[in-house]
């Protein structure tokens, strides 16, 4: 199950928060194992590593040819273990890995949060916008602060990509935007942790006092080519949870005309499936107004049949091309940009803005 490699640090890469980017000579076991690999290590776990450092590494992700996640990854530095940090939680994440992590949920009693989250159970009309992709938040975020530049907004991540918020570079550079992030279930390493989506929610709201939220997975997504084998399917559970509280569920459908696969073209088979078939809850399924005339068509006609339950809100978009490119990061989506995904930004930016709003 896990292609094990003893490796020994040759440099540091880059670091961002909670990560660290190193290469690494690997002592091969096999005639195709690569002679060095760019691994990924997180300090707060397995340690720091230093150049001459002898690391254990999990070469899956490169045995796997996989895109999002093409790192080796640093499982132990076994002569530069970090010091133990006495968490006041009891809250296990990874749960029954080798590297299950102790946590301090925001609702916890040991956290100073508690007071305020231990009776929560309303969102108090809180809009939250849900999306399938972890490339569609700072989309959300753009077009949610060009409509109101001081909205407090949090990112609610989900478990269906990236365990580790530090995974994330696009996170990172989003930080000074956000009220701040919330990892939920199994995720972890966000400004606060809950055990499932709807204390989530409440966190974001009641913790970190934000005005506006967006829940979607993080990087890295899973997927089987099938309709129901997706992690971005939990969206239509995201939509259920936000209704459940009392919060305005902002529905951001996955449209593009350049993904070269039929099964994305114009509203993804995936989108339809979360929230034609998963979301029980009413939501606003949001689209842009101006579309290109030959993709206005078929998104219309996919989402028609979602509504009802869910009202379908057209909000124009071609104007938040700007502050898309104000973004301290930089938009990608299955490696295209905005210059070769335009609708697909503009789609989530629509939503981000028709959400801000609803405040």
């Amino acid at each position: 199950m896990i292609r094990w490699r003893w490796g020994t640090v040759g440099a540091v890469r880059r670091e961002w928060r909670g990560s660290r980017e190193v290469d690494v000579t690997v002592e091969a076991r096999r005639p195709e194992d690569p002679a060095t690999v760019r691994a990924l290590a997180y300090p707060a776990l397995v340690g720091t590593p230093e150049p001459g450092d002898r690391v254990l590494l999990n070469l899956n992700a490169l045995a796997l040819g996989l895109g999002t996640g093409g790192y080796a990854l640093v499982v132990a530095v076994p002569d530069r273990l970090p010091e133990d940090v006495d968490v006041p939680g009891h809250v296990v994440k990874a749960r029954y890995t080798p590297l299950q992590a102790v946590v301090l949920a925001a609702d916890e009693e040991a956290s100073p949060l508690r007071g305020d989250l231990a009776g929560a159970a309303d969102l108090g009309g809180m809009p939250v916008v849900v999306a399938d992709l972890h490339s569609a938040l700072p989309a959300v975020v753009a077009g949610a602060l060009a409509a109101a530049p001081g909205a407090r907004i949090a990112y609610v991540m989900t478990d269906g990509g990236a365990l580790p918020a530090w995974f994330s570079r696009t996170l990172d550079g989003l930080g000074p935007l956000l009220a701040g992030t919330v990892t939920t279930g199994q995720a972890f390493g966000g400004d606060l942790e809950s055990t499932n989506v709807h204390s989530g929610l409440l966190a974001a709201r009641h913790g970190l006092r934000a005005d506006l939220a967006v829940v979607t997975q993080g990087p890295g997504n899973l997927g089987t080519g099938t309709s129901w084998g997706f992690s971005g399917v939990a969206a239509g559970e995201a939509v259920n949870a936000v209704a459940a509280l009392g919060g305005r569920p902002v529905a951001a459908p996955r449209i593009s005309d350049a993904d070269p696969r039929p099964r994305h073209r114009g509203v993804s088979h995936h989108s339809l499936t979360a929230f034609g078939r998963v979301a029980l809850a009413p939501a606003d399924l949001v689209m842009p107004s101006d579309l290109p005339p030959g993709l206005a068509g078929p998104v219309r006609d996919a989402l028609a049949p979602l509504c009802p339950p869910h009202t379908l809100v057209e909000v124009p978009s071609a104007d938040l091309a700007d502050a898309l490119g104000a973004l301290p990061v930089k938009l990608s989506t299955m490696g295209r940009g905005f210059a070769e995904d335009r609708a697909y930004f503009l789609a989530a930016a629509a939503a981000g803005r028709y959400a801000s709003g609803l405040r």
